[in-house]
């Protein structure tokens, strides 16, 4: 096997094994992981589905929305702050660019908190259209907690068309961007039919729309990387069958060469008188 020791094979077989390498350590538990953290989040989506909503101030008594209380339902009271709307933009809905609009509400023990209100779709994937206000005076709301993205990228905040725009769903850079004080971390996704909602977000799907998504992309690497192991093997397998084949063949020429060279004069050659 002292081909396996040519540049050429060198390089094909570490690319072979740190791909399958990279299939079983890095990529099949990165899926996994993940289908993991979609089970989870809907378990907690279903609990909140099968619990009535409860009034906001009970689930969230300070200035922030807990982890563990993710999707959870929620009654609040207040005034929507318009001016200090912002529009999350490079969202999705229904297949078309969109954003989501981020309203404050000022609730009635003087804290403020992000509201949701849904999704409107760009013009061009650009252009934002004009959308409803959200009403004024007192209103009620039911809706679900939610934790605050992040922009990884750190991206500012910008004017354009008049809509101040984020990068996004995040409470806190809401409240940096307008200034607004006592403003709760984390948000709550209006339901449908409540005032002042647009195009509601959709709820993640059930587990039955979506079994094991990412569970079956885990299997598929792990696939992948034992395809990767057998198909090295098949083609070592091969590459040997094949010099074997080709040191065969020059042994039976050079044998058959060998005996030409050596083989003895006839006896009625020996014999016969030599031509004139």
């Amino acid at each position: 096997m002292r081909f396996l020791l040519r540049p050429g094979w060198i390089a094909f077989v570490v690319v072979v094994v740190g791909f399958a390498v990279a299939c079983y350590t890095l990529l099949a538990p990165w899926q996994f992981g993940r289908e993991e953290q979609r089970q989870a989040q809907q378990h907690a989506i279903d609990v909140a589905d099968a619990t009535p909503p409860v009034p906001f101030a009970r689930l969230v008594p300070g200035q922030a929305v807990e982890p563990g209380d993710e999707w959870r339902r929620v009654t609040l009271s207040g005034t929507y702050l318009p001016d200090a709307e912002a529009l999350v933009r490079l969202r999705f809905a229904e297949g078309r660019p969109a954003s989501e609009v981020l309203t404050p509400l000022r609730l009635d023990d003087g804290r403020t908190v992000a509201v949701d209100r849904g999704s409107v779709t760009t013009n061009d994937g650009q252009a934002v259209p004009d959308f409803p206000a959200a009403p004024s005076g007192t209103v009620t709301l039911t809706g679900r907690l939610r934790t605050n993205e992040t922009d990884t990228s750190g991206r500012a905040p910008l004017t354009e068309g008049a809509h101040l725009q984020i990068y996004a769903a995040d409470s806190r850079q809401l409240a940096a961007a307008t200034g607004i004080p006592d403003m709760v971390e984390g948000y709550v996704q209006l339901a449908a039919g409540e005032p002042g909602v647009l195009t509601p977000i959709p709820v993640a799907p059930g587990s039955s729309a979506a079994p094991f998504t990412n569970g079956s992309y885990a299997l598929q690497w792990l696939t992948f990387g034992a395809i990767a192991i057998i198909a090295l093997g098949y083609f070592i397998r091969l590459e040997m069958l094949q010099r074997r084949g080709r040191r065969e063949s020059r042994a039976g020429l050079r044998d058959a060469l060998a005996g030409r060279d050596v083989e003895p004069p006839l006896d009625d050659d020996r014999d016969a008188p030599a031509p004139r």
